[in-house]
């Protein structure tokens, strides 16, 4: 048994049954892995490189086959995470499922409580290096996500977005 499949087992044992591996799952060194109270799963042909992390907070996250998740990536999953196949999701990238009410200004944040809406990202996805995607998010099947990109809004079917906030460029083909 290879040190990355010793790795991925090791997570599932300790996460009781709340962090799932399809075969070949391959985790690096110093990888944070965390359910708590929430549940995991990584599809067939995961690869998780060092240093990312990924949090369930409680939520749930859905992880399809053939998926690689680059150094220093962080994924949340308070209001829940669904990341479809084939998706590329490079170095620096922060996804984050919730976000922190704040309207009242006498009140401390910390005490308005969270909106979770959850992400979604569809099949055939690459995201770029510094990329950040936001609550209530759904990110279309076979878009491109640019190098520090801010997704606050939904986006359309292969297409390529970028800045902050992202906006549509062109798309994918055409």
């Amino acid at each position: 048994m290879g040190i990355s499949r010793i790795r991925a087992t090791w997570h599932q044992l300790t996460s009781r049954g709340r962090i799932s591996f399809g075969s070949n799952a391959r985790v690096g060194a110093g990888v944070v892995i965390d359910a708590g109270k929430g549940q995991i799963s990584f599809g067939h042909d995961a690869k998780i490189q060092r240093g990312a992390m990924v949090q369930a907070y409680g939520g749930r996250i859905d992880i399809g086959d053939r998926f690689s998740l680059n150094p220093y990536s962080i994924l949340y999953g308070h209001g829940g995470l669904t990341i479809g196949d084939n998706v590329r999701i490079a170095a620096h990238v922060t996804i984050v499922p919730f976000n922190h009410i704040f309207e009242d200004p006498v009140t401390p944040i910390k005490q308005q409580g969270e909106s979770r809406l959850g992400v979604s990202i569809g099949d055939d996805v690459w995201i770029g290096t510094g990329a950040i995607v936001l609550d209530g998010v759904n990110v279309a099947s076979g878009c491109v996500i640019g190098a520090g990109a801010v997704v606050t809004k939904s986006t359309e079917v292969n297409g390529v977005y970028v800045g902050s906030p992202a906006r549509l460029l062109r798309y994918r083909g055409g």
